[in-house]
């Protein structure tokens, strides 16, 4: 008996080994190609923007430049989510519509040709139906490398009023800047809006004043009457299950998985006086294999959901259709099936939902030792045990 258990644990360790290489292959693919995938996404949908609020600039003398700040702000962004796929990852891109409404008053006592500057969130990005407006009047911009202005003389104390809009896209996050360092801001107002749920404001940002589920996401507002911070507005774009870190957190997960399997077999075929050859239990190992197998290679061409089940499905027949085919395993084949739906499959499915896996795991494990002690609890080892 001894024998037979040191040999199955042998098969345990081979398929261990052999999965810590599957897992580490998937994460070799997925991070290989990552940095080549994520510029030819950025190549199409542009980098993460951030939108740093216009000023009023001014030449004090040829080298000398002053800028004023808005004195009012009434600014709108529209969200809208596209997930792209390239490989075994999916990328977290959006589209933007930004509107913005700003005032500037000339605070010197002299008349003064001031530039509404506009600095343009990035340079790899597309700006389509980009318009400037001011004091009712489309004015047609310059463009100076990474900023679009338009120059006018304004009389001290005159108030200029600015329109600008465009309609943008970029990748993972969306900012909203009040410049470098430390910067007063005065009648400030941000009204951001989502076609998703799922919103998350990153470290070190300001946190909107109010949120209001609208259809289908969010509206966000943000209102400051004056404010002195060097934080920025930003929204992370939430990101989408990523089917090549899954499929080796799976893989990497599963010898837990065979080792609560081997252990309920191991336990049934005893109680039943069921005779399991290590050989047999070499196979069923293989069975167990062939549904991560599966899963690290059709993650590439289908769904994620698709290929989870497809694997657990093709993992599980292999599995009950060769129990069926061992003599005496006919009384045990629901016990061992639910044992391997419970164990590979539900296990496996855990790490689907984020910060529920390591739970799912402790329970599953408890549960077992309850069940195992119960139904063993009046068996005397040492006589079951003996050779016969």
């Amino acid at each position: 008996m001894w024998k037979r258990i040191a040999a199955i644990a042998f098969i345990f360790l081979c398929t261990s080994a052999a999965w810590l290489i599957l897992g580490g292959t998937i994460l070799m693919r997925t991070d290989s190609l990552e940095s080549r995938l994520r510029g030819r996404v950025q190549s199409v949908w542009g980098v993460a923007q951030t939108q740093e609020q216009p000023v009023a600039e001014y030449d004090v003398t040829s080298i000398d430049k002053r800028t004023l700040p808005p004195t009012s702000s009434d600014i709108e962004a529209g969200l809208r989510l596209e997930y792209r796929q390239k490989g075994l990852l999916w990328y977290s891109a959006y589209k933007v519509a930004f509107r913005g409404d700003y005032e500037f008053r000339n605070t010197t006592p002299a008349k003064q040709t001031l530039r509404l500057v506009l600095p343009l969130p990035a340079a790899q990005a597309i700006y389509d139906d980009l318009q400037f407006v001011v004091d009712g009047t489309p004015r047609t911009p310059l463009i100076d490398k990474q900023r679009a202005y338009v120059p006018l003389d304004a009389e001290p104390d005159q108030t200029l009023k600015l329109h600008v809009s465009y309609r943008s896209q970029g990748l993972d996050s969306w900012r909203y800047s009040f410049g470098q360092d430390v910067n007063p801001v005065s009648n400030f107002h941000l009204r951001m809006t989502t076609d998703f749920r799922d919103i998350d404001f990153p470290d070190n940002t300001l946190a909107p004043a109010e949120k209001k589920e609208i259809a289908g996401g969010w509206q966000l507002d943000w209102n400051y009457r004056n404010l002195l911070s060097g934080y920025e507005i930003a929204l992370a774009m939430p990101e989408k299950l990523q089917p090549g870190p899954l499929a080796s957190q799976i893989s990497f997960f599963a010898p837990v998985s065979l080792f609560f399997f081997f252990f309920v077999l191991l336990l049934i075929t005893t109680l039943r006086h069921i005779d399991l050859h290590p050989i047999n239990y070499f196979f069923l190992a293989g069975a167990f294999f062939a549904f991560h197998l599966l899963l690290a290679y059709l993650v590439d061409h289908v769904d994620i959901w698709i290929a989870f089940l497809t694997a657990a499905a093709v993992s599980v027949f292999l599995v009950i259709s060769y129990l069926r085919l061992v003599a005496g395993m006919n009384g045990a084949l629901r016990e061992a099936a639910t044992a391997q739906v419970l164990y590979l499959v539900l296990f496996s499915l855990a790490f689907f939902f984020k910060g529920f896996t390591g739970l799912a795991i402790t329970i599953g494990a408890v549960v077992t030792l309850f069940v195992a002690m119960r139904t063993t609890g009046r068996i005397r080892w040492s006589e079951r045990l003996a050779p016969r």
